[in-house]
């Protein structure tokens, strides 16, 4: 029997409609059909098409070889090749192309991009890294792995996953320099490589970088450091969290809100030092003796953080200055604050109107710099050179155990 031509199914199929319609006609002129169903109805009826689910490309052994070279090279970034199931991965090419492969090398491609844009250790909060990445570098990687499979792209596509980071690149370097007989060493660069997966991708071209362990701020403008500081950091059982958040005022003659914490430990009372709050907090009101001094420089963030001036000057001259209750204290602030006016288009003539009087004002900051607060025990500086520093909260050994905790492969 012959196939009826697709024109001819279409003309029987309008044909039948204009019958059917006209059967309708009639049968409704004699009483014997209801009305048609609006169009609101007829929507209701019509079942709903799930829409199809996208096709999980098939991986030729081309691109699972191409894949094995590039977990091989993970050794680079400071990561373990043998976390990402290589063995396993060979074992399935051997077999040929099909879906073994195809779930083998899709199961270690997605682990190592996962730990390449994202970071291997997961639990960062346990050491006090609190930054959160732009919802725009945490897109779908599955559906990018399968275009960048779909385009021959594999290793382009993972590599392009690492932060472009100078300061990555340079410690990469680095550790790639290290010999493998110097374990402390290449250690510390794995741990801050790890921390560097942890960074937004993106900086900016202008911020605030504070990096803990180095007791130092940086004021980078046009991505070159314009200016530097010594500061005070979170001493060891009251650490500085890492956090960004945005420079957004100046706050000259600042009221204290002590901290619950810190009312407790030091036992504090209000009387003429302190003063009692509606709320039952206590403050200190502003003057010479004040815990935050002349300055604040307010960044709205949930950890109660910012950047203030001391009436402590002498902590300064300390070599390990991990002393405070988790702000950064700055030491000649003024100066920063007089950048920050004049780069963020604040009133300057305003916060040397309020420096010169008592009471309490507030100068915002029209543009706001983040302010990154960061942990790296191995940095590059200003000439790109790598410069090391203790670990005062010694987090290093909880990110190495991480790295080093390994990873089942499963394929999915």
């Amino acid at each position: 029997m012959s196939a009826i031509p697709s024109c001819a199914r279409c003309v029987g199929r309008h044909q039948l409609a204009t019958i059917s319609f006209a059967l309708f006609v009639m049968m409704t002129s004699l009483g014997l059909a209801s009305a048609p169903p609006d169009a609101t109805e007829q929507e209701a009826a019509a079942p709903i098409a799930e829409p199809a689910a996208p096709q999980v490309p098939h991986w030729s052994q081309a691109a699972a070889q191409e894949l094995i070279e590039t977990v091989e090279a993970a050794g680079r970034e400071g990561l373990d090749p043998a976390d990402y199931g290589p063995s396993e991965l060979r074992h399935a090419l051997e077999q040929g192309e099909g879906p073994a492969l195809d779930a083998a090398a899709r199961a270690t491609a997605l682990a190592l991009a996962r730990d390449y844009a994202l970071g291997r250790v997961t639990d960062r909060a346990r050491v006090g890294w609190h930054i959160k990445r732009p919802p725009d570098e945490l897109g779908d990687l599955e559906m990018r792995l399968d275009e960048a499979v779909r385009q021959g792209q594999i290793r382009t596509w993972l590599e392009s996953l690492l932060p472009a980071d100078p300061r990555y690149a340079a410690l990469r370097d680095a550790l790639a320099a290290t010999p493998e007989t110097d374990g402390a060493a290449r250690d510390r660069l794995r741990a801050n490589l790890e921390r560097w997966r942890w960074m937004p991708r993106a900086l900016g071209d202008s911020y605030i970088y504070v990096n803990v362990p180095s007791y130092r701020l940086d004021l980078v403008e046009g991505g070159a450091t314009l200016s530097s500081y010594d500061v005070v950091v979170g001493a060891k059982k009251t650490p500085t969290p890492q956090i960004v958040a945005p420079a957004q005022r100046l706050v000259v003659n600042p009221w204290w809100n002590v901290p619950k914490s810190i009312v407790k430990s030091s036992k504090l009372r209000a009387g003429r030092k302190y003063r009692a709050a509606p709320d039952g907090r206590l403050r200190q009101p502003p003057g010479p003796n004040n815990a935050l001094g002349k300055i604040k420089i307010d960044m709205d963030n949930a950890h109660a953080i910012y950047l203030h001036d001391t009436p402590f000057k002498t902590a300064f001259t300390r070599t390990d200055r991990a002393l405070s209750h988790g702000c950064i204290r700055v030491k000649d602030i003024r100066q920063l604050a007089t950048e920050l006016l004049l780069h963020g288009q604040g009133d300057a003539a305003a916060f040397e109107s309020a420096l010169a009087g008592s009471k309490t004002r507030t100068i915002p900051l029209q543009r706001n710099l983040p302010v990154y607060l960061v942990y790296f025990t191995a940095d590059v500086d200003q000439n790109g050179q790598i410069v090391t520093y203790g670990d005062p909260y010694g987090r290093d050994a909880a990110i190495l155990a991480g790295l080093d905790g390994g990873m089942k492969i499963t394929a999915s």
